[in-house]
């Protein structure tokens, strides 16, 4: 009820961002309330800076509204906007002491030396430096740096403070520590903290709301247990923690089948017999023996990592994550079970009929057995085929027909790998042309938001004729 109560403090509507015709931010919607903690999460690549620098006032975006307390703010400069930004770099005055820094923004408004003094000394101590004012900043460790920062940008009271991933130079102990602390001081400081991160742990343990970023655009928005518990899609449910995402299909409301076995589930809605992914988290998952188990596997390894026990068992050819207190013996057979409510049903990031041309035969012939069509700029040619010149030819390519391809070679060039999602037997692949997007399998671990060429193999297609005559 209280998150309900609270003001839209920052509007992003429908917000459009191009460099150099890469889309960057592709339309996106979001609304920021007052006082609340609200981390942007995602991969390299997925428009979480830009966002930030959108509302910061250091970029302009090509189309859409920026909202600020009411008021549209498109092209208002950075330093009329009430907002603050805390950078991975602190960009503390090394020739200032601690005071001097967080005084800095004061002095530049020409504020009374009292005045200034009383907001430093209170700030200092909101941020656990009291004792520290006089100590050269050089000589601070790298969290009492990072609390300077802070300390300068919430003295000036702005109604934002953006932080750009700040914790990425802090080593692992540090940055947890500094989670907490980050927190605490939002809580003191009763201001609203935007925060960017690809650090899932970050996004989970200091946020009110988390905000998924893929592609630019917004996959989710949501509590970090929501994010957690209920992913919208395969995307999420792999970035956020370990999760085991299978092919599924949805035999009716609350039915399942995966790995060739029925379970129950709690999910309605997705239609009888409908691809579905679906995610079940490792520490969801209960041991028990062969006879007992939903699903039977072998334990492929058994490492303990303090809390639980992580096993790889293979169920079939499928790999399963499991987390447990028990410990199972490597080789040995076990039983797995899940209750229904942690099996969680989501629709398809991108159907698997999706690879399908529909083209017009550029030219071909029957002596030789081969047709060419243009696709996306490139001349692409199919050998085992004929059709005649002219022809309409619908082509359908199963995702084990793609394959990437070297430097300069392939049917498709220029092509963005958009997201990589392990499913067990292989990763999934989702990557971007210019028209369209494409599903590929493979065994390796492709990056994400890098471009690569893309390869058909023919001999796995199934071929139509739309119109035309088919002869060979």
């Amino acid at each position: 009820m209280e998150q309900t109560s609270k003001k839209t403090i920052v509007s992003l509507k429908d917000i459009f961002v191009r460099f150099d015709g890469e889309i960057i931010l592709n339309h996106i919607n979001l609304d920021i309330m007052e006082k609340e903690f609200v981390t942007i999460l995602g991969p390299s690549g997925c428009g979480k800076t830009t966002t930030l620098r959108i509302i910061g006032g250091f970029v302009e975006p090509e189309s859409g509204d920026i909202i600020f307390d009411g008021k549209k703010i498109n092209g208002t400069p950075p330093n009329k906007r009430n907002v603050n930004t805390v950078f991975q770099k602190y960009a503390l005055f090394p020739h200032l002491n601690v005071f001097e820094n967080v005084a800095f923004g004061l002095r530049l408004k020409k504020l009374p030396k009292d005045v200034i003094k009383d907001r430093v000394t209170k700030m200092l101590a909101v941020v656990d430096l009291k004792g520290y004012e006089k100590r050269n900043v050089a000589k601070l460790s790298g969290g009492q740096q990072q609390r300077v920062a802070i300390a300068r940008a919430l003295v000036c009271d702005p109604d934002l403070i953006l932080l750009d991933e700040p914790l990425g130079a802090l080593d692992l102990k540090l940055r947890k520590s500094m989670q907490l602390e980050l927190k605490d001081i939002q809580r003191k400081s009763a201001k609203t903290f935007i925060y960017v991160t690809h650090d899932q742990e970050e996004a989970l343990t200091m946020s009110d709301r988390v905000v998924v970023m893929n592609n630019g655009v917004i996959e989710q928005i949501g509590t970090p247990e929501d994010i957690y518990n209920e992913p919208v899609n395969a995307f999420v449910a792999d970035f956020i923690g370990e999760a085991n995402i299978l092919n599924g299909t949805m035999i009716d409301d609350c039915r399942i089948r995966i790995l060739n076995r029925e379970l129950e589930c709690v999910d309605k809605g997705f239609g009888k017999k409908t691809p579905v992914d679906v995610v079940i988290r490792p520490e969801d998952i209960e041991l028990t023996s062969p006879e007992k188990g939903q699903l039977v596997g072998e334990v492929m390894s058994s490492t303990f990592k303090g809390v639980h026990y992580e096993m790889s068992i293979m169920c079939g050819n499928c790999e399963i994550l499991v987390h447990s207190t028990r410990s199972a013996e490597v080789g040995s057979t076990v039983g797995m079970c899940v209750i229904p409510f942690n099996i969680q049903i989501m629709n398809k990031l991108l159907p698997f009929y999706d690879n399908v041309i529909e083209t017009v035969v550029s030219s071909s012939s029957e002596d030789e057995n081969y047709f060419e069509f243009n696709l996306e700029d490139e001349t692409v040619r199919v050998d085992g085929q004929f059709f005649e010149e002219g022809s309409g030819v619908r082509i359908t390519l199963p995702p084990s027909a793609l394959s990437l391809a070297g430097d300069g070679v392939g049917d498709l060039k220029d092509v963005y790998i958009e997201s990589v999602v392990y499913k067990g037997e292989h990763n999934e692949i989702i990557l971007e042309s210019d028209e369209r997007k494409w599903l590929m399998l493979s065994d390796v671990d492709e990056q994400v938001a890098t471009y690569v060429s893309l390869a058909f193999d023919f001999s796995k297609a199934s071929f139509e004729l739309i119109n035309g005559n088919r002869e060979g």
